[in-house]
């Protein structure tokens, strides 16, 4: 299973040292993928020089093809490929760890004792920071992504079916792939040159190659269902922890595009369909895994922990516990499945001329993405109340000037000049931005 890993890229750095860069990465991984990404690139193209640019780009394409956290892939990849299996796992669990574990604390307190009134205002100083941690993010991307007039097409086009028509998130990928390989065909410009040119590419895999992928997706198949399989078994299927386990295995192999894509879904199952909140409470705890570390698909675990914590009014911690656990397994353990039966084929793919095209056009579809979520995310921020403009397809939201949140704006502003004009690092500003929205507090 150790596939095509540079050697010397394993050579050179000890499993410690890798570690370390992992478990930054996890705690600075505040502001969702987009952020989250970011911070990835500094440390692991800018700082370490750990993967070339077009092994970054090549590695997150491959990422946002597959259901799950595209962030937590990307690490889990980056660590496989210097360290193997024992690597991949270290870099994504270190960056899920730190904020499950802060997850299950705040869950832990709104389960018994309801809202959080004291955290909001760090709330506030946080989520301003990541808005300028966001945009930050869509100008690095974009200046790496659109090479040429064709990506800077579909990445507008991207945008747009995302933000004006609710286009579900894979057709986007598909769409912009086609393009992109459409593009690559006629004129050539989808894609750059590899450094080994248009020479014809090496077969994706070899026999040996295959039997060893088989092998891998067989045992981390079994890893992630057979646990599920045998609470079913002890349980029984009626059993809130069963229940939870096979919903968020169902909701993890849907998850295309991250979280967001499948935020409307789940909320309506867990309040419609399985009761175990109320739309109120699904929006608190998007609320807490939009402002704390880890990715935004930690709200599944608040969602978990809530229910299992309450079931048969109970309100016993160890069920809580047990279902946050369950969660994360079910949300997670496919994760580790997807890369380790993949990995080995990123490599190859950027050889083959019309596959680059295609993730070309994929990686500029990705700054449209992120476009649409650092306009939603300030949406969210700076303003408390929108209209709501629908006409025949087209369907978004438009801010109520009224109600803008000076505080935030002020906050968002302070953010923006740490990063882009005095270059402090992620956690410096996230820092200071909390500190000074208790500051604003205190004044009003």
């Amino acid at each position: 299973m150790g596939g095509n890993r540079d050697e010397d890229d394993v050579a050179a750095v000890s499993f410690n040292d890798a570690l370390g860069a992992w478990l930054k990465i996890g705690f600075l991984s505040f502001g969702g993928p987009a952020a989250q990404i970011a911070v990835m690139h500094k440390v692991l193209v800018e700082e370490r020089g750990w993967l070339k640019e077009n092994q970054f780009l090549n590695a997150l394409n491959f990422c946002m093809l597959l259901p799950g956290p595209e962030a937590m892939q990307l690490a889990t990849y980056a660590g496989w490929r210097m360290h193997g299996i024992a690597g991949g796992l270290a870099a994504g669990l270190s960056f899920v760890l730190p904020g499950a574990l802060l997850m299950l604390g705040l869950a832990s307190i709104y389960g018994y004792f309801g809202q959080l009134p004291a955290m909001e205002t760090l709330f506030l100083g946080i989520k301003a920071a990541v808005l300028a941690i966001v945009l930050q993010a869509l100008f690095k991307v974009a200046r790496k992504a659109l090479k040429q007039p064709v990506h800077w097409v579909i990445a507008a086009a991207a945008f747009a079916a995302l933000f004006f028509f609710n286009v579900p998130f894979p057709f986007v990928v598909i769409a912009a792939a086609c393009a992109g390989a459409v593009s690559g065909s006629f004129g050539g410009t989808g894609a750059s040159a590899s450094p080994e040119g248009d020479a014809p590419a090496a077969p994706l895999a070899d026999g040996t190659m295959f039997s060893r992928t088989i092998r891998t997706a067989v045992i981390w198949l079994a890893i992630w269902l057979l646990p599920l399989g045998l609470l079913w078994l002890v349980l029984g299927g009626d059993h809130v922890l069963v229940q939870i386990g096979f919903f968020f295995s169902k909701l993890a192999v849907v998850t295309f595009g991250g979280a967001y894509a499948v935020l409307a879904y789940m909320a309506q199952e867990v309040v419609q369909g399985y009761h175990w909140l109320t739309a109120h409470e699904m929006v608190d705890g998007l609320g807490l895994a939009e402002t704390t570390l880890g990715p935004l698909i930690l709200v599944t675990e608040f969602v978990g922990f809530l229910a299992a914590l309450r079931d048969g009014g109970g309100m016993s911690f160890a069920m809580g516990l047990a279902g946050a656990v369950v969660t994360l397994w079910a949300t997670f353990a496919p994760c580790f499945l997807w890369i380790f039966t993949g990995a080995p084929y990123v490599e190859r793919l950027q050889h083959a001329k019309r596959l680059r095209s295609a993730l070309a056009g994929v990686t500029a579809a990705v700054v449209g993405v992120i476009l649409n979520l650092s306009i939603w995310f300030a949406l969210k921020v700076l303003f408390h109340a929108f209209w709501l403009v629908e006409a025949g397809p087209v369907r978004f939201e438009l801010p109520q000037l009224a109600s803008l949140d000076w505080q935030a704006a002020v906050l968002s502003v302070l953010a923006a000049v740490a990063l882009f004009q005095m270059k402090t690092g992620v956690m410096l500003t996230l820092a200071t931005c909390a500190i000074a929205a208790y500051a604003l507090a205190f004044v009003v």
